[in-house]
């Protein structure tokens, strides 16, 4: 996740930004060489590739920090975080694919960075090809896997990720229901929060939250991203010379990039996108076909689904989006409970002449599973819309209620699944709603203003 921190600021940064400036700030970034003698790698295709990594390094976090934000305990020396970020030819896009740190894979052969022993071929997880072979090793093990040629590699550890959140002045996130996990300290009720670099990590670093680990935790490392580049769009940091050096000189004095990844790139690529916004971007994690596949002295991993990875990194070679073009819609209001997992019985409380249907279709158009034949109340004189449902069903008579703005919610025992919308003479209309998790579709994708939170 700090890696995509490096991405924002190196990419969204050097729009506009003057030759003399960038050229300070490349001289300031460590090296590395993860490309070195590499033989038999796959063909290039359109765009560009990068490889974000974020290691779990502490060295300069004071113990203060370490203990507020349960940082304790040796670093594993390994990748925390590991992203494919594809950038368009024309540079309008920002593919970003997430790749599960307990991922099967299988290191190809090499020398142990630490011990100096070469090793064969043989399964890991993941994360692990940094902790035996460094970056070289990890850009071999995700070319191995993804046949995606890396044309660049950027690696930042938590004290860059943290100073870079406090900098910009904070990132907002918003979360419909509460998040709590003991492991990192991260304590955030339902509503919209605006983290320091600290909280900041504590979010994307929880992996307790829920029965999702690290597939929940890559969704949450995605949202921040997105509210990232929000940030960094929206906030005038990147028409204001001295807030965009102090942002970048915090990010590129601990982050580490490969040689070729210089002043040139940085400017071409600022230049290039100097619209991007979080509707430019687009996410997703590599299809899982097995959870939980065991392999003898490692424990368990998770094997990609063979068909739906390679379709998605095709996509990546092809210079392809990998969420088919929407018509953009106006911002929908997130809720616990998907719409289209909602069934909805409308009636009309009213005289009003159609008003049934009229409801009934609003709401079938923003994904309720409705009836499609409203029926006429009783007693036509409602004059508050209610939303009757039954108290075991009560998360999605909530978040059926959020659509219809002014709703009156009545528990009814015994009701059963099917919710009740009687619509009465204040009704307005319907409210577009949309499930917390927005990823959707066969590969999963969710576009970056899907989960920035909504209007301010």
């Amino acid at each position: 996740m700090r890696a995509a921190t490096t991405l924002s600021m190196v990419v969204l940064g050097a729009a506009g930004i003057g030759h003399a400036l960038v050229t300070g700030l490349d001289g300031g970034i460590a090296r590395v060489d993860p490309f070195k003698d590499m033989k038999n790698r796959p063909s290039a295709g359109d765009g560009m590739n990068i490889l974000l990594v974020g290691t779990d390094g502490r060295d300069k976090i004071t113990e203060a920090e370490r203990e507020k934000y349960r940082l304790g305990g040796a670093p594993c020396r390994c990748t925390d975080t590991i992203m494919i970020v594809h950038i368009s030819e024309d540079r309008d896009r920002a593919s970003i694919v997430s790749l599960p740190r307990d991922s099967y894979a299988e290191a190809p052969t090499h020398t142990d960075r630490t011990s100096g022993e070469k090793h064969h071929t043989h399964p890991i997880k993941l994360n692990a090809a940094y902790a035996e072979g460094g970056p070289k090793l990890t850009v071999r093990t995700v070319e191995h896997m993804t046949k995606v040629k890396i044309d660049h590699y950027l690696e930042v550890d938590f004290t860059s990720f943290m100073k870079t959140v406090d900098v910009l002045g904070g990132v907002e996130i918003c979360t419909v229901g509460p998040l709590k996990d003991s492991h990192t300290g991260l304590d955030l009720p339902a509503g919209r929060h605006r983290l320091n670099g600290g909280q900041a990590l504590q979010y994307v670093r929880s992996r307790h939250i829920d029965g999702a680990a690290d597939l929940g935790r890559m969704q949450r490392q995605q949202r921040f991203i997105a509210a990232m580049i929000d940030k960094a769009t929206s906030s005038g940091v990147l028409l204001n010379p001295v807030k965009f050096r102090n942002v970048t000189q915090t990010v590129l004095g601990s982050v580490r990039a490969d040689r070729s990844f210089g002043t040139n790139e940085m400017l071409d690529l600022g230049r290039a996108m100097r619209n991007f916004t979080p509707a430019s971007s687009e996410f997703t994690s590599v299809p899982i076909g097995k959870m939980g596949h065991k392999v003898p002295g490692i424990g368990s991993t998770l094997k990609w689904d063979p068909k739906k990875s390679a379709k998605l990194f095709q996509a990546l070679r092809e210079d392809r989006p990998l969420a088919p073009y929407k018509v953009r819609k106006p911002k929908a209001l997130a809720v616990d409970v998907a719409p289209q997992q909602i069934r909805v019985q409308v009636v009309n409380g009213t005289k009003v002449k159609g008003l049934g249907r009229k409801v009934d279709k609003a709401l079938r158009g923003t994904g309720f599973r409705t009836s499609g034949a409203p029926v006429s109340a009783p007693k036509p004189n409602v004059l508050r819309t209610v939303v009757a449902y039954d108290p075991r069903w009560d998360r999605s008579a909530k978040s059926l209620a959020a659509a219809l703005p002014g709703a009156q919610l009545k528990p009814v025992k015994g009701q059963g699944s099917l919710l009740k919308v009687i619509a009465g003479a204040d009704y307005k209309g319907v409210r577009r709603v949309r499930a917390e998790d927005p990823y959707q579709g066969e590969l999963g994708v969710a576009k970056g203003d899907q989960v920035v939170c909504g209007d301010k």
